[in-house]
């Protein structure tokens, strides 16, 4: 942790995540020692990344037990990888009140609109099950869905992607390497999407 701050030059970090459960050490002991740096003035907030519903409860429970909430649970989450709906994990932190943060919610990029079938990106990302069989369906259809509602509302691909995440309580973190995109990330934030449109992404990215 005293590297860690050093590193980051700061006296104090506002969201301490654990990024993966570890092998070596118990949920219950990593918690504490968690705890441990909340109350040493080191960690604001504790959060975890890439938990299970069941690592979730353990985590919570751990930190309870010392008068801390658990803050955030990090997955991989977007109109493209619904997982954490299905494996519990997204109920899970409504329950325990945790905030859900989606990385990859873009799905590295397959929902900005820049890559079909005809145009696959280049690199690793071009053999990801996004771009093949059942994968790449499911791309070109919601794709086509959120062209059609960028179209109506006058914002980006990108934009819907994100507010429909947004509009299920949940923290998008989509990356950024330019003033301009994040500026364009964050205008997801400036429209609603009516319940028929939420519908509309729900079927196309089932």
């Amino acid at each position: 942790m005293e590297a860690s701050l050093a590193r980051l030059r700061r006296p104090v970090v506002d969201l301490y995540q654990i990024h993966f459960p570890s092998r070596w050490m118990s949920i219950a002991t990593l918690m504490n020692l968690m705890a441990d740096a909340v109350e040493a003035g080191k960690v604001r907030a504790v959060g975890v990344s890439n938990y299970s519903a069941a690592q979730l409860r353990t985590a919570h429970a751990a930190l309870s037990r010392r008068g801390i909430p658990l803050a955030s649970n990090q997955v991989q989450y977007s109109l493209l990888h619904r997982q954490p709906e299905r494996n519990g994990v997204l109920d899970t932190c409504r329950e325990l009140g945790v905030t859900l943060i989606a990385y990859m919610p873009l799905a590295s990029g397959a929902l900005t609109g820049k890559y079909t079938a005809a145009n696959r990106p280049a690199g690793w990302r071009r053999y990801s099950s996004v771009y093949r069989g059942n994968g790449l369906a499911t791309l070109e259809r919601v794709n086509a869905t959120l062209r059609d509602l960028a179209a109506q509302h006058d914002k980006t691909r990108s934009q819907i992607a994100l507010r429909w995440l947004v509009q299920r309580h949940v923290l998008a973190i989509p990356g950024a390497k330019t003033g301009p995109q994040a500026a364009d990330n964050a205008a997801a934030l400036s429209f609603v999407l009516a319940e028929s449109e939420m519908d509309a992404l729900n079927t196309a990215s089932s």
